[in-house]
């Protein structure tokens, strides 16, 4: 991949949700030769932001209305203290954007927490939601919460749920994951092919952790007593439109045998599923493949 395709040449404008100005991205061909009338949005993961697409929105603008955006809480977006950091939250801001700037049918594509984004807004915008592909979402389903505990679960959930509380603990967790090495210590282990964990990336992560509220953005999402969406069933059997999930198969945090055959069991009939060699971030990792199944399946809906 030609690290010069950054999105340096895309418009950066700001839109508001909630009274605040949220960083977006935006990018269209240069010449009529649309090959449908949809939009394509891209949703980060958390700590990412759209940044995090620098190698997919120059490849996929060339055939297509291209957008992405900063979540409320992370990147060049505010982080506000008075708001609820939730699954819920951003599914309402990526359903604003499509209805507010798109005003089209679109295909919203999410990694990690943003996939889950993309998922509960698909499952909500009906005739606007053209499909939804999901890179490694995050996410839980019912039966992973209603499964009985044994004492050991148990006990490590309350010693979580303990050390997550205690503000100073959780300063010094937050320092320590935004700390540069560690940074790129994790995203290492998440990588399959390191090439691409460079200092543009990491700078992309570290920086918005030095804004005011970012602090709180962590806190929020971190806290096991914190507000939830719908579990993953409950949504994929909400959905209508069609359905792809590219997995980095070697992904450590959420291609677990136990995951996959929840997704085998609950995603509807018109899902395609494709199994790639990279870990949790496979649109970054290697995009020039992911790109290709992202248009060649667009092209198919």
């Amino acid at each position: 991949m030609d690290k010069s395709l950054l999105v340096k040449n895309d418009v950066n404008f700001s839109w508001n949700f909630l009274n605040y100005p949220i960083h977006t991205v935006s990018s269209k061909p240069e010449e009529d030769n649309l090959s449908k009338d949809y939009a394509i949005l891209l949703i980060h993961g958390f700590g990412a932001s759209t940044d995090h697409w620098r190698f997919n929105i120059p490849i996929l603008s060339k055939k297509y209305e291209v957008h992405a955006i900063d979540l409320l809480g992370f990147g060049k977006s505010p982080k506000p203290e008075d708001v609820e950091y939730s699954g819920s939250l951003w599914k309402d801001q990526v359903i604003a954007y499509v209805k507010e700037k798109i005003k089209k049918p679109t295909v919203i594509v999410g990694n990690s927490l943003g996939g889950y984004a993309a998922l509960a807004a698909g499952a909500e915008l009906n005739q606007l939601s053209a499909g939804v592909i999901l890179l490694n979402a995050a996410g839980y389903f019912s039966e992973e919460k209603t499964i009985k505990k044994n004492m050991l679960q148990t006990s490590i959930e309350t010693v979580a749920g303990i050390f997550l509380k205690n503000i100073v603990l959780q300063r010094l967790i937050f320092e320590n994951m935004r700390n540069p090495k560690n940074i790129k210590k994790t995203l290492n282990q998440v990588y399959v092919d390191k090439k691409n964990v460079d200092d543009f990336l990491v700078n992309s992560i570290r920086n918005p952790s030095l804004d005011y509220g970012a602090f709180n953005v962590f806190r929020s999402v971190f806290n096991p007593s914190g507000p939830q969406g719908l579990p993953l069933d409950q949504l994929f059997s909400k959905l209508d439109s069609p359905l792809l999930l590219l997995w980095g198969g070697k992904d450590p945090w959420m291609n677990t045998p136990k995951k996959r055959n929840l997704y085998k069991k609950f995603t509807p009939k018109n899902t395609t599923e494709i199994i790639l060699d990279a870990g949790h971030c496979p649109h970054d990792e290697i995009p020039d493949i992911v790109n290709g199944h992202i248009l060649n399946w667009i092209d198919s809906i």
